[in-house]
C-alpha cells in the first residue's frame, strides 16, 4: 500500500501568524464550483428515486440487473458524498484559520448537532412527506453532522495528527468488515451507526436505517481539514495546483493498484465480464455503504484533480449552487417530491429522462439558491452561518 506521504503530500504546518491571515473570508470559486457540480449530479440521482421507482432494482450498481445507462448515472453520483464531506473539512479549516481551536470546535459541534436534527426532521419529511414514518433513514446530512462533531474533537490536535487519523480510518476501516453484531446484541446499534449498515429497532413498528455509517466519513472530513492550508490566501496558486495534482494522481494510481490486486480495499472483488464494457463496470462497481477504501481513492482522486484544473473565473453559475449547498439540498428534495405528486403515478421510460428532468429543474432551483445566498451574505445574524 502506498505510504501516507505518497497519497497525501502535506505542506509544512502554518504558523499562528500565517493562519490568522490564511483565509480572507471570501468564498473560493473552485470549492463552490465543485460543490455545485456534484449537487447537479445529486439532482439527477435523486430524480431516479422519484421518477424511476418502477424501474428500481435492489442496487443500481448490480451488474446482473442494471443497464449501463443506469449504472454510469449512479456512478457519477458517487462523487457527491465524498466531495460534500471532504470540502466540509476544508471549509472548517478555512473557518478556523481566523479563530481559536475552541471557537472552531464550538461551531462544528453546534452545526453538527443542527445537521443531525435536520436529517431527522426537515430532510426526512422531504423524502417521505409523512409525519410518522415506519423507518427513519439516516443519510448524508446525518453523516456530515456526526463527522463535524467528531472533527470538533480533532481540531485540538496538530494538523499532521488529524491527517494521520484520517488516513488510518480511510485506509484501514475495511479491516473491520468481518465484525458484525446481531440485532439482539448490545453493540448492534452503535456498530450499525459506525460501520455496519443496518436497521435499528426503536419501538413497536418504528426503526431507523443507518444508510450512511459514519466512521469512514470521519476519516474523509479529517483529510479535508488536513488539506485546508492548500486553499489559504497565502498559498501560491501554482503550488496549490501541484499539490492537488499530486494528491489526485496518487489516489487514482493507488486505486488502480489496490483494485487490480483484488485482495483488499472493497468487500466486492471484481471479475472480468463477457465484454470489455462489463469488465470496466465490474472494476468500477465499488461499495458506498460504508464507503470502501477503493471507493474513496477513486472519488477523492477525481475530486482533487477537478479542483486542480477548475478555472477560478469559470463555472460561476455552478458556484452559485455551491455557495448555499444546504439550502439547495433541502429545496431540491421538496421540489422533486412536489413535482412527482403533481405529475401523478407512472415513471419516465428511460434513464435519459432523469437527466432531462434535472435539467428542467435547474433554472428555478438556481434562482432560488442565488436569492438565498445573497440573503445570507447580507444578513448580520450569526445563526445564518449554520445554514
Amino acid at each position: 500500500m502506498p505510504t501516507a506521504a505518497a497519497i497525501l503530500p502535506f505542506p509544512p504546518r502554518v504558523s499562528t501568524a500565517t493562519a490568522a491571515t490564511a483565509a480572507t473570508g471570501t468564498r473560493i470559486g473552485s470549492i463552490d464550483g465543485l460543490r455545485g457540480l456534484v449537487m447537479l449530479l445529486m439532482l439527477v440521482d435523486h430524480s431516479r428515486e422519484f421518477f424511476f421507482f418502477g424501474h428500481q432494482v435492489s442496487d443500481p450498481m448490480d451488474l446482473a440487473v442494471t443497464s449501463p445507462g443506469l449504472f454510469f448515472t449512479r456512478l457519477a453520483a458517487h462523487l457527491c458524498a465524498p466531495v460534500f464531506i471532504a470540502l466540509a473539512g476544508t471549509s472548517a479549516w478555512l473557518f478556523g484559520a481566523r479563530r481559536t481551536p475552541a471557537e472552531t470546535a464550538a461551531f462544528l459541534l453546534k452545526r453538527g448537532l443542527f445537521l443531525v436534527v435536520l436529517e431527522l426532521t426537515v430532510v426526512g419529511f422531504g423524502w417521505s412527506f409523512s409525519l410518522s414514518p415506519d423507518t427513519y433513514f439516516l443519510q448524508v446530512i446525518w453523516a456530515i453532522g456526526w463527522s463535524m462533531i467528531a472533527l470538533a474533537a480533532l481540531v485540538h490536535l496538530p494538523r499532521t495528527w488529524i491527517a494521520g487519523i484520517g488516513i488510518a480510518i480511510v485506509a484501514g476501516h475495511n479491516l473491520l468488515d468481518p465484525v458484525t453484531f446481531p440485532p439482539e446484541a448490545p453493540g448492534h446499534a452503535l456498530w450499525a451507526i459506525l460501520h455496519d449498515r443496518g436497521f435499528i429497532d426503536l419501538w413497536e413498528g418504528v426503526r431507523v436505517r443507518t444508510s450512511y455509517p459514519v466512521l469512514p466519513w470521519i476519516g474523509v472530513i479529517a483529510l479535508g481539514y488536513a488539506v485546508g492550508p492548500w486553499f489559504a490566501a497565502s498559498m501560491p496558486e501554482a503550488k496549490r495546483t501541484r499539490l492537488l495534482v499530486s494528491a489526485g494522481a496518487g489516489l487514482l494510481v493507488a486505486f488502480c493498484l489496490i483494485r487490480g490486486i483484488n485482495g483488499y480495499g472493497d468487500p466486492t472483488p471484481w471479475v472480468a465480464g463477457a465484454t470489455p464494457l462489463v469488465s470496466v463496470m465490474a472494476f468500477l462497481n465499488l461499495t458506498k455503504y460504508p464507503p470502501s477504501l477503493d471507493f474513496l481513492l477513486l472519488t477523492l482522486g477525481i475530486a482533487a484533480l477537478l479542483l486542480a484544473v477548475w478555472p477560478e473565473r469559470g463555472g460561476r453559475w455552478l458556484a452559485v449552487l455551491g455557495g448555499a449547498p444546504l439550502f439547495f439540498y433541502v429545496l431540491h428534495l421538496y421540489v422533486l417530491h412536489l413535482v412527482r405528486l403533481a405529475t401523478g403515478p407512472g415513471d419516465v421510460p428511460g434513464v435519459g429522462w432523469l437527466w432531462l428532468i434535472a435539467a428542467a429543474l435547474v433554472p428555478p432551483l438556481w434562482l432560488a439558491t442565488r436569492w438565498f445566498a445573497a440573503l445570507k451574505r447580507r444578513s448580520g445574524q450569526a445563526w445564518m452561518r449554520y445554514l
